[in-house]
C-alpha cells in the first residue's frame, strides 16, 4: 500500500462521518415533519461509528506503512472509546431532554449506537498488533508469540465486546417487554435488536483478529465466527421483513427497514471476518473480491433510501426509516474502506 492510497482509506470514514454529522443536522434545522426529531439526531450519531472506524483503520495502515508509534497504539483506541462515551452521554441527554416519543425513542437508539461504537474501539485496540496477523499465517504451530497478546488480555478484549452486547439484548427485549403499552417501546426495542445484532457481529470480528494474533485460530472458527455474523445479518433482516409484513400498524411496521439496514451492516462486517477468515494459513483466490459485499450492502441502504423517500411523500411514517437507511449506507461504504485496508495488509501479492 503506497501513501497515497493509505491516505484515501484514511479519509473514507472521516468523509462518511462528516456526511453523517452535516446530514443529520441538516435533518434537525430543514422542514417541519416530527420525524426530524428521530432521524436527525440518529443520523448524526451514526458519524460516531464512523469516527471509531477511523481509528481502526489509522492503526492499521500506521503498521503496514510503518509509522505505527507509542502515541498511535494509545490514541486511536482512546479516540474510538472517547466517542462511544460521548455519544452514550448524547443519547441520554435526548432520552431525558422531553418526555415525548420522538426523544424516547432517539435517546434509546442513540445509546445503541454508542454501543456499537465501543464495540469498534475494542476492535481497535485488538488491531494495535496487526501486523502479527501476517506472521502468524506463515507459520505451521500453534505457539503463542511472545509479542502477542498475554490470554487475559485477549480474554479482556472479547469480553469487553460481548458484555456490550449483552447489555444492547437486554436493553432490547425489555423495551420489547413493554411493546404493548405504547408504539415508542416497539420502536425503539426493535431498532434495539438490529443494534444488538451488530454488537455481537463484533465479538465475531474481535476474537478472529485476538485469536490469529495469539496464533490459536483454529479449522473450526474459519467457518464459526463468518457463519455468527452471517446469522445475526439475516435475523436482522428477516425480523424486519416479518415486521413490514405482519405489523397491523403500518407505522410501527416501517420500522422494519432499519432493521433491514442494520442487517446489511452486519453483512459488511462480515466480508472483514470472512476475508480474515478464508486467508489463514491458505490461498484465496477470491479475496480482492471481498470487499466488494460492503459496496453492495451499500447501494442496497441507498436505493432502499431512495424508494423510501418517494414513500414518505405520501406516508410520513417513512420519513425516519428513510433518512436512517441512507446514513447506514454510510457506515457500509466505511467498511468497505476497513476491508480493503485488511485484504492489502493481509494479501501475500
Amino acid at each position: 500500500m503506497n501513501y497515497g492510497i493509505s491516505v484515501l482509506f484514511r479519509a473514507i470514514p472521516l468523509l462518511m462521518a462528516l456526511f453523517c454529522f452535516g446530514y443529520g443536522s441538516f435533518i434537525i434545522s430543514y422542514g417541519s415533519d416530527p420525524g426530524k426529531y428521530v432521524a436527525g439526531p440518529v443520523v448524526f450519531s451514526l458519524g460516531m461509528i464512523c469516527i471509531a472506524l477511523y481509528s481502526t483503520a489509522a492503526i492499521i495502515i500506521r503498521q503496514i506503512i510503518g509509522t505505527f508509534g507509542e502515541t498511535s497504539k494509545y490514541a486511536f483506541p482512546i479516540l474510538g472509546y472517547v466517542s462511544a462515551l460521548v455519544t452514550f452521554m448524547g443519547g441520554l441527554y435526548w432520552l431525558y431532554s422531553s418526555t415525548g416519543t420522538a426523544s424516547f425513542v432517539a435517546g434509546h437508539v442513540i445509546c445503541g449506537v454508542a454501543l456499537i461504537t465501543a464495540c469498534v474501539a475494542t476492535t481497535a485496540t485488538s488491531s494495535t498488533r496487526f501486523t502479527m496477523l501476517t506472521l502468524n499465517a506463515k507459520r505451521n504451530d500453534h505457539v503463542v508469540p511472545s509479542a502477542a497478546f498475554i490470554r487475559v488480555q485477549a480474554l479482556l478484549l472479547i469480553s469487553i465486546a460481548a458484555i456490550f452486547a449483552i447489555i444492547a439484548w437486554a436493553w432490547a427485549f425489555a423495551l420489547l417487554s413493554n411493546a404493548g403499552i405504547s408504539s415508542k417501546y416497539f420502536v425503539a426495542g426493535h431498532v434495539m435488536v438490529g443494534l444488538a445484532c451488530i454488537c455481537t457481529s463484533l465479538i465475531a470480528l474481535v476474537a478472529t483478529i485476538v485469536r490469529q494474533i495469539r496464533n490459536l485460530f483454529s479449522e473450526r472458527e474459519r467457518s464459526l465466527w463468518p457463519l455468527l455474523v452471517l446469522v445475526m445479518g439475516s435475523l436482522s433482516v428477516i425480523w424486519g421483513l416479518i415486521l413490514i409484513a405482519t405489523t397491523p400498524n403500518v407505522a410501527n411496521g416501517a420500522t422494519g427497514y432499519i432493521m433491514i439496514g442494520l442487517g446489511l451492516v452486519c453483512y459488511s462486517i462480515s466480508s472483514k471476518v470472512i476475508l480474515l477468515s478464508k486467508i489463514w494459513r491458505r490461498e484465496f483466490k477470491l479475496s480482492n473480491r471481498i470487499p466488494l459485499i460492503p459496496i453492495f450492502t451499500a447501494l442496497i441502504c441507498l436505493f432502499l433510501s431512495a424508494f423510501l423517500f418517494e414513500m414518505a411523500s405520501e406516508h410520513n411514517y417513512y420519513f425516519v426509516p428513510a433518512r436512517v437507511l441512507a446514513g447506514l449506507g454510510g457506515i457500509c461504504f466505511t467498511l468497505f474502506s476497513i476491508v480493503s485496508i485488511l485484504e492489502s495488509g493481509t494479501s501475500s501479492k
